[in-house]
């Protein structure tokens, strides 16, 4: 498994915003043969740190979704370095310029991607954590007669009052740092990026996490390790301007939030027809388990099977717990079986 990727050129999209996005492109990788009768496509969307490569950690030989049985289209959500971003775009949409751009507006060119470059009628199975879960709903909501079964882990179909509220901290954090400018910075805001970084690692993980040392278990020997280890990350690999765009559409999630459902997220639920199987972390502080819950009532093919860990939200993150794999593999057996 390697880092190449395609690009699927859209042209200029027109945005839920009434902006347009120019010259859109989409970034995405495919895994094993889609078979004659085109009934193994896995579709996996990205999370908000994520690329096709980490979700690379969700598949493979043995597993549930193995590239020997099925056809896998990686596909990387806008604003994620690969795909249209504020740091890889038209100069007059660079930066702090860059247009809002929704999780709807994701999925629907994501859907123009699957039918007209790869042929697709029918997905298997859409599966996602995080921002990637809340685009697996939407595929769900927006073609429910296209997928089979959708397999959300650590997400919701709308996001939370304090979902919105935590990301407004890890926000205001970063646009704090002087470097930021508005976003129309001449380098990185480094300090912006580790106070971001800092705020987030303390939501990403439970209060367990923290008291019982469990840090320990992924290598570092303190806490102010990880907290290192999380600043170094951000301000690596990720362009701050990308990372405000992405929390835009986090913040702005919400599967009736269109002119399908205009705003019902109660009948946008019901018409989520596909199998699906709704996995929270019992620990996760901004998808907490209760709102999943209260979606699996409304939906009518779905199951609620929570996952107990320590670890929180991050208890999904790629390599964190083997017996999350586990876990998640079972599910995904359950539903393509």
């Amino acid at each position: 498994m390697t880092a190449e990727f395609e690009t699927f050129a859209l042209g200029d999209v027109t945005l839920q915003s009434g902006e347009t996005l120019k010259h859109a492109k989409l970034a995405y990788k495919t895994y094993g043969t889609l078979s004659s009768k085109g009934d193994n496509a896995v579709l996996m969307p990205t999370f908000y740190t994520g690329t096709h490569t980490r979700n690379e950690a969700y598949f493979g030989p043995g597993r549930a979704i193995d590239p020997a049985r099925h056809f896998i289209v990686s596909i990387n959500m806008f604003g994620n370095g690969l795909s249209s971003s504020p740091s890889n775009t038209v100069p007059e949409q660079a930066g702090h310029r860059f247009p809002r751009i929704s999780l709807y507006d994701n999925v629907v060119c994501q859907h123009r991607l699957v039918v007209e470059e790869l042929g697709i009628d029918r997905l298997a199975l859409v599966i996602g954590w995080s921002m990637a879960g809340c685009q697996t709903y939407h595929w769900g909501a927006l073609y429910p007669d296209m997928v089979e079964a959708i397999l959300p882990f650590c997400a919701s179909a709308k996001t939370s009052p304090h979902n919105i509220v935590f990301l407004e901290g890890v926000k205001a954090a970063l646009q704090a740092d002087c470097a930021w400018k508005g976003g129309d910075y001449d380098a990185q805001p480094v300090a912006g990026l580790k106070a971001f970084a800092r705020v987030y690692a303390g939501w990403a993980y439970s209060q367990a996490f923290f008291r019982d040392g469990l840090y320990r278990q992924l290598g570092y020997e303190t806490i102010e390790a990880l907290l290192q280890d999380w600043e170094a990350d951000h301000v690596d690999n990720w362009d701050a301007n990308d990372l405000m765009a992405k929390l835009w559409a986090w913040q702005n999630g919400d599967i009736s939030a269109n002119g399908h459902y205009g705003g019902d997220i109660a009948r946008a639920l019901e018409s989520i027809r596909p199998k699906a199987i709704l996995i929270p972390s019992t620990t996760d502080l901004y998808f907490p388990p209760e709102d999943n819950a209260l979606e699996a009532e409304r939906m009518p093919n779905a199951e609620f099977r929570p996952y107990a860990s320590d670890l929180g939200h991050c208890a999904a993150s790629p390599g964190k717990d083997p017996a999350f794999a586990s876990f998640l593999d079972r599910a995904v057996a359950d539903l393509l079986s």
